[in-house]
């Protein structure tokens, strides 16, 4: 069953901004390299204090491995504060 997240990254300043895209390419090639990811995109959209975010995983566990991964990163030290509106769906 394929795990699919969609949403937002909202950020509330131009510095925060910055922190995502310093940060973003390392967070990007690390999770592509995951077991289990199928897919990750972070883009920025019009308004540049918002970033689109759409990942796929082939399973809940692979998400969670991820997830694991990801709060022990540099990206979640430096932009946990980072509003995430995000859904998950699976199929």
């Amino acid at each position: 069953m394929t795990v699919r997240l969609s949403g937002r990254l909202i950020c509330t300043s131009a510095a925060e901004a910055a922190v995502v895209a310093r940060h973003l390419p390392a967070h990007v090639a690390l999770t592509r390299a995951e077991p289990g990811c199928l897919s990750f995109a972070v883009t920025r959209s019009a308004d540049p204090l918002v970033w689109q975010v759409e990942e796929s995983f082939t399973d809940r566990a692979a998400l969670a491995a991820h997830q694991a991964r990801t709060q022990g990163s540099e990206w979640f030290a430096q932009t946990r504060q980072i509003i995430r509106d995000v859904t998950m769906t699976e199929d």
